[in-house]
């Protein structure tokens, strides 16, 4: 690796030159990478439901669909109004009642069930559905709906799915440059307060910023991310992987006091001393975030390649740019140097090594208390219901559920040969399913008084099609709950004893599968994260019993920091309770690695238990500080901003477990090394003493790994 260091030092120029203009492609890449902010088409394709939204598309036309709630207009100005709606590029089609028969007929002609569907006397309010050519999160949907709102009144809302995926992605595109901005300031905050000069911390973050530009510019290949990706693949990369930048300014400076005077060749070492611990470090992180790619909801195979491909980038640039970078401003860096404000904590480590079976104590009283709460954390479904209620497809929802007691709308698609009488007898069983607001079809909604050939043919088609007719299913039970998942479950039971090939579709259907998916999927994300970590501490360490050890004291840390929502009665988005563990895994067992490296030279050294203990300790609690004071400041900030909940819970629940994974490993896993050690050093390779060696427990002697 020595030569690969010189190799860096000889090419610092042309290196930073490369990295700039590389910066030009990755740009463009990023601007040309789709964001899509739906994350049920993140379900597997194979299920049901998907299959049902792309057999609606297909063979209707019609991928998506609103409400739209008027309230306070007369039927002249609401017909004028549709028209206006209907010209909207990608909406097919707006349906009222003058779709059906002429304004100057009154309504109260229509079917009573179908004219207490879509008005409301008391609040002098009526429903337009309106029909959309393209998919329910589409670009064009999105910009549809966006015109939609310039077209209605002040007094129409536009509610349904499409509309919360439009309001999503304003609000991730207003705040996700906001995030970037506070996990950077917060960063230099904590570097400045750790480190001893002012300007490192500035590469360290144009390193590690040219690393997320590259990252984020080869999603292009992918194709399109999440928005959850998007807004946290920064933060977190920039998280996970400031320690290898702290790392490579640490090694510097000690390669410096060896080779005084030739600060490239004391480069060079550092650069070397890097690759070697850094890639040992980076493969635990990237394992966690590969486990995320064994979901069957692919949301984690998009945030786990990007953030696998975030790590390797970011050890590449800090290898190569930030060296680079370092050496050609050596000058003014050397001018900005300082004190360091944090005192050093390692005098602690005996009085922690002294007192480890107090901290052995707690460790079995905390014990139970944690596994409680993680396996008692409420999680919820609804995409939409923790997003700011002044968003306007909130509001439209609000108003749909106070005006018409829609909670969610179903969609059955069904063989077109099925029988008027036994589709009649279908949507009468359905109607009296609990919950069930109302069941139409074809006949219901034009009634028995219109012949089908006096129907337009753009209704008609909304609804029959070639192969297959669609029917509508209003409920009166919000989207996630527990009620319209059993409503679901007994409405699929119905439509199938008519039509073993009908498919019920829609939102809440949607979520359902997603509630019994991502169950599955905890189960299997948990198993390969511990599973792979396991297995590559086994393989670093030649060890049978360290981890066990290792990985035991992190998931501790883990059932912490999942468990404490219980006990503060908060509810967490689905998608935190699967990737956080894994992530907390991943990032934070590099600091129980760290403290193991030196216990374990220590040992083999000839110290004895307590010595090598106390002294692996104090040379690694400053940097495992450090570290999590780094993690803490780019997820920390962005968690207290962020108006979208998904991505709050998430960096909230990361800032919070690198702090207790920090506080565990530096009290915990010390009196766990009291306590194992003779089983460690007869089940580990490379913990015996040299009987012929002379005692060094310098920590000068301690290579920092």
């Amino acid at each position: 690796m020595i030569k690969f260091g010189k190799a860096v030092v000889k090419l610092r120029i042309p290196i930073l030159i490369l990295s700039i203009l590389l910066l030009i492609p990755s740009a463009i890449g990023y601007f040309n990478t789709r964001v899509n902010y739906d994350i049920l088409t993140y379900l597997p394709k194979e299920i049901e439901t998907m299959k049902g939204q792309d057999l609606l598309l297909d063979e209707f036309g019609t991928g998506a669909f609103s409400f739209c709630v008027v309230e306070g207009m007369d039927a002249k100005d609401i017909s004028a109004m549709r028209e206006q709606m209907e010209e909207v590029p990608h909406v097919k089609s707006v349906i009222w009642y003058d779709s059906l028969a002429d304004i100057s007929i009154p309504m109260e002609m229509l079917p009573d069930e179908i004219y207490d569907f879509f008005n409301n006397d008391e609040k002098d309010s009526t429903l337009l559905a309106v029909l959309y050519d393209t998919s329910m999160s589409a670009d064009e949907t999105m910009d549809a709906i966006e015109e939609l709102r310039g077209v209605v009144k002040d007094q129409c809302y536009i509610s349904g799915m499409s509309a919360v995926v439009t309001d999503i992605k304003n609000l991730s595109n207003k705040e996700t440059p906001i995030y970037v901005l506070i996990a950077v300031i917060l960063a230099v905050v904590v570097l400045s307060l750790t480190m001893d000069s002012a300007l490192a911390p500035i590469f360290f973050l144009l390193s590690i910023g040219m690393a997320i530009v590259y990252n984020l510019g080869t999603n292009v290949f992918k194709g399109e991310i999440s928005y959850v990706t998007q807004a946290l693949a920064a933060v977190l990369q920039l998280g996970v992987t400031m320690d290898y930048s702290i790392f490579l300014w640490h090694s510097y400076e000690e390669q410096q006091e060896r080779y005084q005077g030739d600060k490239k060749r004391a480069m060079a070492h550092a650069i070397s001393n890097t690759i070697t611990s850094v890639v040992g470090s980076s493969i635990t992180t990237v394992a966690g975030f590969v486990a995320l790619c064994f979901m069957s909801f692919t949301l984690g195979m998009d945030l786990g390649i990007v953030m696998a491909k975030g790590v390797v980038l970011g050890v590449i640039c800090c290898v190569t740019v930030l060296p680079s970078l370092l050496l050609v401003f050596d000058k003014a860096i050397e001018k900005t140097k300082h004190k360091v404000i944090i005192p050093d904590l390692g005098r602690i480590a005996d009085w922690i090594v002294r007192h480890y079976g107090v901290f052995l104590i707690v460790f079995l009283v905390v014990l139970g208390p944690a596994i409680y709460g993680y396996t008692h954390t409420d999680v919820y479904y609804d995409l939409a219901g923790t997003l700011p209620k002044s968003l306007s497809s909130i509001t439209a929802n609000d108003k749909l559920n106070e005006d018409f007691e829609m909670g969610a709308t179903h969609m059955i698609i069904a063989d077109s040969s099925l029988s008027a009488k036994d589709a009649s007898a279908m949507l009468d069983e359905i109607s009296k399913v609990d919950g069930v607001k109302m069941a139409l079809g074809f006949d219901s909604l034009v009634g028995p008084g219109i012949p089908r050939e006096f129907i337009p043919d753009d209704v008609k088609d909304v609804l029959i099609n070639g192969d297959y007719q669609m029917m509508v299913v209003g409920s009166e039970y919000a989207v996630a709950s527990d009620e319209v998942n059993a409503q679901c479950e007994e409405i699929n039971n119905i439509i199938k004893k008519y039509d073993s090939s009908a498919m019920l579709i829609g939102e809440a259907p949607c979520t359902k599968d997603l509630i019994e998916i991502t169950d599955e999927d905890f189960k299997t994300v948990s198993i390969v994260s511990i599973g792979a970590i396991f297995v590559i501490i086994a393989l670093v360490f030649k060890s049978v019993s360290l981890p066990i050890i290792l990985v035991a004291v992190i998931e501790f840390a883990i059932f912490i920091n999942m468990g404490i929502p219980a006990y503060t009665h908060t509810t967490l988005p689905f998608i935190a309770s699967i990737v956080i563990g894994t992530i907390q895994l991943g990032a934070t067992v590099d600091y129980a690695i760290l403290m193991t490296t030196k216990y374990k030279k220590l040992r083999y050294n000839g110290a004895d238990k307590r010595e090598a203990i106390a002294t692996a300790l104090r040379s690694s609690i400053q940097s495992i500080i450090v570290s999590a004071l780094s993690f803490f400041a780019a997820t920390f900030g962005v968690g207290m901003y962020s108006n979208i909940d998904m991505i709050s819970s998430l960096c909230i629940l990361m800032a919070r477990g690198a702090i207790i994974s920090m506080f565990v490993v530096i009290f915990i896993l010390p009196s766990m090394f009291m306590i194992f050690d003779k089983l460690i050093c007869a089940t580990s390779m490379g913990f015996r003493k040299k009987k012929s060696a002379t005692v060094n427990v310098s920590e000068n002697n301690v290579s920092v790994q």
